[in-house]
């Protein structure tokens, strides 16, 4: 049977929607994604996806006319499920349009009639977004995995004049949920110096929304600022060569994660509970605060302590510990660049 999964607009939540398709695949589905354009491109690189189909929808928008025109391509491709991983309306027209015989979804907002295999979320059971995701598709949930393309990140380590004689050290400093992710700016710069001071190349990696971060962390040390310099799947092919990324909780540590890279994962408001890194080689680091997690955008009390009691000399030991500084072999090197 041919399934159609449909993804999610945010990177994270792109990435963990992979972790179904492997079960699917072992029952003998052939599996296709319908992505928006922001995470379409993701997808590509997904074990296992057959074939990606994009809705040229802008976040946000209800997007009558380019669902229509999806649904018309794909109602060719006779599917026989459609898995709807969002929680929107707008989310379950294409399908419906496509004429799907099976939708399946959570129930809310509206959306009895347009699914017709609605399901009841129970959020104490299941606590992790991939566990909700794996409940649709009637499948036990894997890690996500991504393939990072080896030739792509030669072509970029010469357009952008990366050296490949040490060991580097990714630093994601963005979170496009919003600040109270972000650990401050400040502390990636003392991090970026103290890595560089131990031999590392490091790499910022993020979208021109990551600039004034950037700025920052290039006044304190010799960094490589790829920010707004790269498309999403170029990060992931830069990620996979990095020895350690340092992240915040956001799309990017998913992406490390299902590169197998060892990273350090920062958590301010969120908590690890609903969307952890699902990586064994993922340390967090997070404090134990009254106040937290409380999921806000920006800290409701002004301290932001949740990120700022995080200490440099922490975060740099972690990033030591996981082995940033020291040399990975050559078959290291191409098992985490996909070449297995």
């Amino acid at each position: 049977m041919k399934v159609l999964v449909v993804a999610p607009a945010w990177v994270g939540d792109m990435v963990m929607a992979h972790a179904i398709v492997p079960a699917l695949a072992e029952c003998g589905h052939e599996i296709h994604f319908l992505a928006p354009p922001s995470t379409a491109a993701l997808a590509s690189r997904m074990p296992g996806v057959a074939e990606v189909h994009t809705v040229c929808t802008r976040h946000g928008e209800l997007g009558w006319r380019p669902r229509r025109r999806a649904a018309r391509s794909l109602a060719e491709r006779h599917f026989g499920r459609a898995v709807v991983l969002p929680n929107s309306f707008k989310s379950t027209l294409t399908p419906l349009w496509a004429g799907i015989p099976v939708r399946t979804g959570f129930r809310g907002e509206f959306r009895f009639g347009v699914l017709n295999d609605l399901r009841r979320l129970d959020e104490a059971r299941m606590p992790r977004l991939v566990d909700r995701y794996a409940a649709l598709a009637d499948v036990v949930p894997t890690s996500p995995r991504l393939r990072a393309d080896p030739t792509a990140l030669r072509g970029l380590r010469t357009r952008h004049g990366l050296r490949s004689d040490r060991p580097v050290v990714a630093i994601c400093p963005g979170a496009e949920y919003g600040p109270a992710k972000r650990w401050p700016a400040e502390r990636f710069a003392a991090l970026a110096a103290r890595c560089v001071e131990a031999g590392a190349s490091v790499w910022i990696l993020g979208t021109d929304a990551e600039r004034q971060a950037a700025d920052r962390i290039v006044a304190a040390a010799p960094v490589v600022d790829l920010t707004g310099k790269t498309s999403l799947v170029d990060v992931v092919d830069l990620l996979s060569a990095a020895s350690v990324a340092v992240v915040n909780d956001s799309g990017l540590m998913h992406v490390a994660a299902a590169l197998a890279v060892p990273l350090v994962a920062l958590f301010g408001s969120s908590s690890q509970t609903f969307t952890p890194p699902l990586s064994a080689r993922a340390k967090v680091l997070e404090r134990q605060l009254d106040c937290r997690p409380c999921f806000a955008r920006t800290c409701p009390l002004g301290h932001l302590d949740c990120l700022a009691g995080i200490g440099v000399d922490r975060v740099f030991d972690t990033v030591s510990d996981l082995g940033a500084f020291t040399a990975r072999s050559t078959q290291e090197t191409h098992a985490r660049s996909g070449c297995r």
